[in-house]
């Protein structure tokens, strides 16, 4: 993987209203269905929250792209095999 091309950003360092965007962006992209709750997308989001604080979610940069995005540790862990056999193929 390119060394130093990825960095995991701590959820402390992001303004509030980044990282509600953010959970909003991971929930809505997971599928997850917001009528399942009372609070609605808002239910979704405080849960997601819990696993960032629980350290099951990261939030990780990009440095190349500058994109930003939540994952899963294993969406990580599956994403970063992905990258070293790109770069193994030289893709």
């Amino acid at each position: 993987m390119s060394e130093g091309r990825f960095i995991e950003v701590p959820a402390r360092m992001l303004p509030a209203d980044t990282l509600e965007r953010l959970l909003a962006e991971f929930v809505t992209r997971q599928g997850y269905d917001t009528t399942d709750t009372e609070e609605g997308e808002r239910g979704w989001i405080d849960s997601v929250r819990h696993q960032l604080d629980r350290g099951e979610l990261l939030i990780v940069h990009d440095l190349q792209t500058e994109f930003t995005e939540v994952m899963t540790l294993e969406q990580w862990q599956g994403f970063g095999r992905q990258l070293a056999d790109d770069e193994e193929e030289g893709g």
